[in-house]
């Protein structure tokens, strides 16, 4: 089977047709998503973004890979809601250091109808400064989702984390199902999705096949697609399976990245996750590959990160600059 770089935005992909490009000789690969990158992005940019944790730890879900989790023994305790000036001081923080996007998580199952108040204040503060506000809060009913359109919300990421066949190997106390259910409520809100998964959890090649089918798939791709490699954290269940093993290497998690990219030629793939235990020749290769947005700053909701120095000093070293201008798929949305 020939795998060819599509001229138009598919939701018809075939899981054969994704094995397909994970299976060509990996300079193909990376030409390919390469000239599918350029064919709808600006090369040479990246879009900075930050993330904050605005309610840590104490969730009731059991998801392994999650030092959040009330099932964890990571020593994390749970914490309340941040205060909503708190929040915006971060935001302005973020933004003085280049950032685009301001990302707020909350170690939820799904927020509350008497925390909504302040989370939408927090959107409406962060959007007042000029930044794109995102959130990831778990599961949305379609009023909560309605709330944050209102507010201002710009994205909302609820990740699908890995193939329908392996999720249950990872998550028992949320379905499949209902993370999709979550992101049809946020598409009819009229919020710009962000949904990606992680790798490097234990599951085969087919699963990461599975993964990206389902994303390219779906009815309209994610504006932003999250790609985040396993950090294991001890007192998790796959922190302690895993611990001192790196269960994909990293030909295969930039192999990932550019098969994301051809398979949604639209979306900001995001390297996220795990970046902070990659060389800078792998960083590098996942730009050429397609990935042109990361989380910047030391801290990801729990685990650390690069942080804002070596980020600069990479870019430096790759003429690389941050990206300025507004998302392609976002721009379309603007237009329809």
């Amino acid at each position: 089977m020939t795998a060819k770089v599509p001229t138009i935005v598919r939701q018809d992909w075939t899981r054969a047709e994704i094995a397909a490009l994970f299976d060509l000789p990996f300079t193909e690969l990376m030409f390919r998503a390469a000239e599918t990158h350029r064919a709808h992005h600006a090369a040479g940019e990246v879009q900075l973004c930050t993330l904050l944790s605005i309610k840590t730890g104490g969730c009731p879900e059991d998801c392994g890979y999650c030092s959040q989790s009330a099932f964890a023994d990571s020593g994390l305790k749970a914490e309340k809601l941040m205060d909503v000036d708190a929040v915006l001081a971060s935001a302005a923080e973020a933004k003085a250091a280049g950032s685009q996007r301001f990302c707020m998580g909350a170690a939820w199952r799904s927020p509350k109808d008497r925390d909504m108040a302040a989370v939408c204040r927090m959107v409406e503060g962060v959007k007042a400064m000029g930044l794109e506000t995102c959130m990831t809060l778990g599961m949305l009913s379609g009023e909560q989702a309605r709330q944050l359109k209102a507010a201002g919300l710009d994205y909302y990421n609820h990740n699908i984390d890995t193939s329908p066949e392996h999720y249950g190997d990872i998550i028992s106390t949320r379905t499949f199902a209902d993370r999709l259910d979550t992101l049809e409520e946020v598409r009819a809100a009229g919020i710009s999705v962000c949904c990606g998964g992680i790798v490097g959890m234990g599951e085969s090649r087919e699963d990461r096949v599975g993964f990206l089918h389902a994303l390219a798939t779906l009815p309209r791709h994610p504006e932003s697609v999250p790609v985040n490699a396993l950090v294991p954290v001890k007192g998790t269940v796959l922190g302690d399976m895993y611990a001192g093993e790196r269960l994909i290497d990293d030909i295969e998690f930039v192999r990932t990245v550019a098969v994301a990219r051809i398979a949604m030629p639209r979306s900001m793939v995001r390297l996220s996750a795990g970046r902070e235990s990659m060389s800078e020749a792998t960083q590098a290769l996942c730009f050429l590959a397609g990935a042109n947005s990361i989380f910047t700053g030391d801290k990801l909701l729990t685990t650390t990160n690069a942080g804002d120095s070596k980020d600069s000093a990479l870019f430096a070293k790759l003429g690389l600059k941050p990206m300025q201008a507004e998302e392609p798929m976002r721009v379309l949305e603007a237009a329809e």
